[in-house]
């Protein structure tokens, strides 16, 4: 049987953080709970669900989640751009044609990984949906049953951080990434701490949303390597891929870039100029399960290990524990999701299954969660846009 998508239902929407996380992100210098230097607020998830209608009454979901510092684009452009011009090369399509549709979306439409990627992750679901299949099934198998996560600290005072840290620690968190980048004294001091807390059995990573130049970044990084640093994330402002590659020449700690990483065009230059030492993936970046999974390979090949890592709604979580149990053997570092911490809702009915530091591999079609809609109705900033036909 041929399977078509016939239509499309787009839906901004935003979900506020949690009270006690607003609180915590306050006592950041920026406000933010990181040291990226933007004015523009965060104070919750904006993000994009995706539904793809299928001529046979089923449909796939799609999440995308963006912040214009890091993302450079809103919700609403999102929809816009696949409204007016992506949506062209999908309707009509049959949703296991994800090659086919990616290569006429990049042919027509420069760049817009995001929105792309939006669409292909939706194409996943309605192929688990139309299979009867997990999507981990149809990239590999499930190799594992649970996938081990990595906390996340955000930027506070020390005392906050450490407790923090302790926390998750006794919660069962093996893997630690703190927000560094207040100052090269100030990161010695918290990561003595942090360390001093959690053991020597505790791994540690770290992320200073390019708060520093090069030769700060190399004096930073250097200075907290005593104490067993695992990755560095973006240390250098986002368009600087030659200061990255200056930074990992002359410090030991394996960098992930970030903020610089939103297409394979990039993560080649980034490795071909040897400015990482880890890949670091997402729904976003490089857009879409097709292109992560192709980064993830190519990051293989070269010999280097990845970190699934983002702070998405229920969706999109699910999205990333698929791809973590098809390709953790590629890994090597436990997945960072966070958004079921962060945020007053996940818009799934059931929630993800997260103990103890784990998260289990969802059971049934797709990607094993189902869009609560009257959460959708509920969080949803505009209207739903229809494109093509409904079911």
């Amino acid at each position: 049987m041929s399977y078509k998508i016939i239509g499309m239902e787009l839906t901004p929407v935003h979900v506020p953080f949690k009270e006690l996380i607003k609180q915590t992100m306050a006592k950041s210098e920026t406000g933010l709970g990181m040291a990226i230097k933007a004015e523009e607020e965060w104070l919750g998830a904006d993000c994009v669900v995706c539904k793809l209608l299928c001529d046979n009454g089923q449909y796939g979901l799609g999440e995308s989640f963006v912040w214009y510092p890091e993302t450079g684009v809103s919700p609403i452009e999102i929809i816009e751009v696949i409204k007016s011009a992506l949506s062209i090369y999908i309707l009509g399509e049959s949703p296991f044609n994800v090659e086919r549709i990616l290569y006429r979306m990049n042919r027509n439409v420069a760049r817009n990984e995001v929105a792309k990627g939006l669409c292909d992750m939706a194409c996943y679901d309605l192929m688990g949906q139309i299979t009867g299949r997990p999507v981990c099934d149809l990239i590999g198998g499930r190799t594992v049953e649970e996938i081990e996560l990595a906390a996340l600290v955000p930027q506070a005072d020390i005392e906050t951080m450490v407790m923090l840290a302790k926390m998750f620690q006794k919660q069962g968190f093996e893997t630690i990434r703190y927000k560094l980048g207040t100052g090269i004294n100030e990161d010695v001091k918290v990561s003595e701490s942090i360390r001093e807390a959690l053991g020597q059995s505790a791994r540690l990573r770290v992320d200073y949303n390019q708060a520093y130049s090069p030769t700060d970044a190399i004096r930073a990084i250097k200075a907290i390597e005593q104490f067993g640093i695992d990755v560095a994330e973006q240390p250098v402002q986002a368009d600087n891929f030659l200061g990255m590659a200056y930074v990992q020449k002359h410090v030991n700690t394996p960098l992930m870039a970030h903020e610089s990483f939103f297409s394979l065009q990039d993560l080649g230059t980034l490795i071909e100029l040897q400015a990482i030492g880890v890949l670091g993936v997402n729904s976003e970046r490089p857009g879409g399960v097709t292109n992560a999974l192709k980064a993830i390979a190519y990051a293989e090949q070269r010999g280097m290990q990845t970190i699934i890592h983002n702070q998405p709604l229920g969706i999109a979580s699910a999205m990333h524990i698929h791809l973590a149990a098809a390709k953790y053997h590629s890994l090597g570092h436990a997945i960072e999701l966070f958004g079921q911490v962060m945020y007053e809702d996940d818009l799934i009915i059931t929630p993800l299954n997260y103990e103890k530091g784990l998260a289990k591999v969802p059971n049934g079609p797709g990607w094993g969660v189902k869009l609560d809609e009257k959460a959708l109705a509920k969080y949803a900033t505009k209207p739903t846009i229809q494109i093509g036909k409904s079911v």
